[in-house]
């Protein structure tokens, strides 16, 4: 029976780690994401709208489309499906890009972060595992008729029980930090899409009236 406890806080300990391991890689994919999806300032992405606006002034949808060509922030692929898709008219490529924008990025983030949220939920209640498991042990040793208990070992499992409880908060609670940060970023990223998004428009509407048969 002792084995079995010895085995079983050895596969807890192994299940911790790769718990945390995967929070940390799923908050950096997350972090990247973000960035990658977003301009650093808004000083860049105004002059990515001028350069888009340049060409659009003159009714030159494809040089338009190749300065987003290519590029992963997420207003410059939205200005590059608008203008693919002009013939479809003003309203509907405005409805389009706002569920692309929806559908690619945003749930797509929320999809990741998900996982983040399912570590900050899962590593305690392996923590409290490893808790009910290390206080069996310890049961199990004084549970023995006529049994002399070392104090050591009855220790170690206990010091067991207690190690299994502070991982658990331990891996969970920088994580909900970094959550709380991350959700930070993609809100300032949505705002910052959106500003930019609706100052396209702008200059895609005035472009479409300008060069209906563009």
């Amino acid at each position: 029976m002792e084995q079995i406890f010895t085995y079983l806080g050895y596969v807890i300990y192994l299940v911790m780690a790769l718990i945390a391991l995967w929070g940390a890689y799923c908050v950096v994919m997350v972090a990247a994401r973000v960035r990658q999806k977003q301009f650093v300032s808004e000083e860049q992405q105004t002059a990515f709208l001028e350069a888009v606006e340049e060409p659009l002034s003159r009714g030159e949808y494809n040089a338009a489309a190749e300065v987003c060509d290519g590029d992963r922030r997420a207003t410059c692929q939205l200005a590059e499906l608008a203008i693919n898709n002009r013939k479809l008219g003003f309203s509907k490529v405005k409805q389009l890009i706002a569920d692309r924008f929806q559908r690619d990025v945003l749930q797509d983030l929320e999809y990741r972060l998900s996982w983040v949220y399912t570590v900050i939920k899962v590593a305690p209640m392996i923590g409290l595992l490893g808790t009910v498991l290390g206080m069996m042990a310890a049961f199990a040793k004084l549970a023995i008729p006529n049994a002399n208990v070392e104090v050591a070992k009855l220790a170690q499992d206990i010091q067991f029980a207690l190690i299994t409880t502070a991982l658990g908060l331990t891996i969970a609670i920088p994580f909900v930090l970094c959550t709380a940060y991350i959700n930070v970023q993609i809100k300032k990223m949505e705002d910052l899409v959106s500003y930019g998004v609706n100052q396209f428009l702008e200059i895609f509407r005035e472009a479409s009236i300008r060069f209906p048969k563009g």
